[in-house]
């Protein structure tokens, strides 16, 4: 990567800041110039190689033998991948908060952040077949529609940079290049992400690595740039059935995810795709877990819920795995039933303590179902944790 120096225009009132603090933010300033990566001739050292390959091999298994219980298990690794995405920007909430932003009874910013994100890795996936510029704007306008609906779905036309203060890009971590280049590095980018020469997981980190330098929107990018590994996951067909929570293997050491975004834009590309491979094999141990548990809770409450086999009861406890929290309205439209009948199917789930009652903020019925919410806040715990430095 090379720089080139702009000139810069102070945006602030001056009075607003004092003068040795503005002195530190006037004259050009030096912004990256990302390289071009389409036809880069790439090959990864041996032992990196192994570990990408063992690392794609439980990615694949994994989703697999997911794909037999693809009717919640899809839904709760989702959520959990869209969760652990916006943890990694620090927005975090926990799983009943989220649960309860989805029906619409939640005002908890974060929870509705986490929510959006949801909607962009879904826009992923469903685009993942044509991985284009249109398709990461629909990405884009997907997480930040609602929060940011001016800037969403659009390329930036100002220059941002990465810490070092408000005032301007002078004493900043790292300044993404000029606006004006944006659309032609995505364009390149999107070339790179057209080959078929390459592992797919590295593949997906190398492309996730040149995204986050490019920086191509004001806010959102390290949530779309994620949502672009699945969709690169899925297109390479590495995954067919399941989000695989790769960004819960991210958290677990977010500076060394974070330190390899600046190795790779110092040209060595081996920390990113380490990364990622070592983000894979966590995610899927994390993930399995969550499943387990997830299965367990179900068959404990087959002992506990008394109706009959063929009554709307049980629809509505395996809808719980994951819609963890409900009210009437999204139950009624979840098991395609009258809004007047939902509570004779809610009862024996209250009665077998399968479900608690609560309400939201106007003071309406909500239903939750504690034990998969402490199950995906447990996932959370998990994936929140530190490696201990070597």
């Amino acid at each position: 990567m090379t720089y080139e120096v702009l000139p810069w225009t102070a945006t602030y009132e001056t009075h607003a800041t004092s003068r040795s603090e503005r002195t530190k933010h006037q004259g050009p300033y030096r912004a990256a110039v990302p390289p071009r990566i389409s036809d880069a001739n790439l090959e990864l050292p041996g032992e990196l190689a192994t570990k990408v390959g063992e690392a794609s091999a439980e990615l694949a298994r994994f989703d697999e033998l997911m794909g037999g219980e693809i009717a919640h298990v899809s839904a709760i690794l989702l959520r959990s991948e869209s969760a652990a995405s916006s943890r990694i920007e620090n927005l975090t909430a926990s799983a009943r908060a989220i649960a309860e932003a989805e029906i619409g009874t939640s005002r908890r910013k974060h929870a509705a952040e986490v929510v959006a994100n949801t909607r962009t890795m879904i826009a992923a996936l469903d685009l993942a077949g044509d991985i284009s510029s249109p398709s990461i704007l629909a990405m884009h306008h997907a997480l930040m529609n609602e929060t940011d609906p001016i800037n969403a779905g659009r390329w930036r036309t100002e220059q941002v940079w990465i810490g070092g203060g408000n005032l301007g890009p002078h004493l900043a971590v790292f300044v993404p290049p000029h606006h004006d280049r944006v659309a032609g590095a995505i364009d390149d980018l999107v070339s790179f992400i057209e080959r078929d020469d390459l592992p797919v997981l590295a593949h997906a980190a190398l492309a996730h690595a040149q995204f986050e330098t490019i920086h191509p929107f004001t806010d959102g990018n390290g949530r779309t740039g994620r949502a672009l590994v699945q969709a690169m996951l899925r297109h390479g067909q590495l995954t067919r059935n399941v989000t695989v929570p790769v960004s819960a293997g991210l958290l677990s050491d977010t500076r060394a995810y974070f330190d390899a975004l600046t190795a790779y834009r110092l040209g060595d590309l081996i920390p990113i795709v380490s990364q990622f491979a070592q983000a894979a094999f966590k995610a899927v141990a994390n993930g399995r877990v969550l499943v387990d548990e997830l299965r367990q809770i179900r068959q404990r409450w087959q002992a506990r819920i008394k109706a009959r086999r063929d009554s709307a009861v049980w629809r509505l406890a395996d809808l719980l795995l994951r819609k963890p929290v409900v009210n009437a309205r999204v139950a009624a439209e979840e098991l395609d039933l009258d809004v007047g009948n939902v509570h004779r199917y809610i009862k024996p789930l209250l009665d077998a303590r399968i479900l608690a009652e609560s309400l939201d903020v106007k003071r309406n019925q909500v239903w939750r179902a504690a034990e998969v919410l402490a199950a995906l806040d447990a996932f959370a715990v998990r994936a929140g944790r530190r490696t201990p430095p070597s």
